[in-house]
């Protein structure tokens, strides 16, 4: 939407359609339009090629390193020769992530937390989102959280609902290798949102990479 609010000539993509709808329906209402199309990275199929593709918080989540490699793949098919993908990445906490549960000195599944993050909407309704941990594969580097979100009036639970999501543990070197070979060239790595060299303690990369 900023993007659009800018001018841009921009195409959206995503695998949810709530999100299209609820990216649709804002546009809409400041009277602006753009193209969404409904499809998975790793099938992306669209009409035109692009200068340049911004791929934000998704990578690694929801499938496996077969699928993330297609996406990058498709992706690249998808700029025009000299184009650029930017990508933001957030490296696994071993800590968090990996540690605890190799050791066994956390049972699986872990049990849920007594509230999660809780917010209120405009029509008084609360939203609670709470996650946690179901199994560790520290061959393959990934982990499956399950993710709850309960709906409150008034104090009282009134609907909820749980999916589970795979997330690839995939280091910063693994993005660079897999873009290598999905096609990509002159990768250029910083750290968090700067425009500087990347830091260890930097929970978050960017990545820029030219086709």
């Amino acid at each position: 939407l900023p993007l659009l609010r800018s001018g841009m000539d921009i195409d959206g993509s995503d695998v949810s359609q709530d999100m299209l709808t609820w990216c649709a329906n804002r546009a809409e209402a400041e009277g602006l339009s753009a193209n969404l199309y409904q499809q998975a990275m790793h099938e992306l199929d669209l009409p035109r090629r692009y200068r340049t593709v911004v791929l934000c918080g998704s990578f690694g989540l929801g499938g496996t390193r077969s699928t993330d490699l297609e996406g990058l793949r498709r992706i690249h098919s998808h700029l025009e020769p000299g184009g650029t993908l930017v990508m933001d990445h957030y490296p696994p906490k071993r800590d968090s992530d990996y540690g605890e549960a190799q050791t066994g000195s956390v049972e699986l599944p872990c049990g849920w937390p007594e509230q999660g993050d809780r917010r209120r909407s405009s029509d008084g309704t609360e939203l609670e989102l709470r996650t946690r941990l179901l199994t560790v594969d520290s061959v393959e580097r990934t982990v499956t959280r399950e993710i709850s979100v309960r709906k409150f009036v008034d104090g009282a639970e009134v609907a909820n609902e749980s999916y589970s999501i795979v997330i690839c543990g995939y280091s910063t070197a693994d993005v660079e290798s897999m873009l290598e070979e999905a096609g990509f060239g002159d990768i250029r790595v910083t750290g968090a949102l700067e425009d500087r060299p990347p830091s260890p303690l930097d929970e978050r990369f960017v990545l820029e990479a030219s086709t």
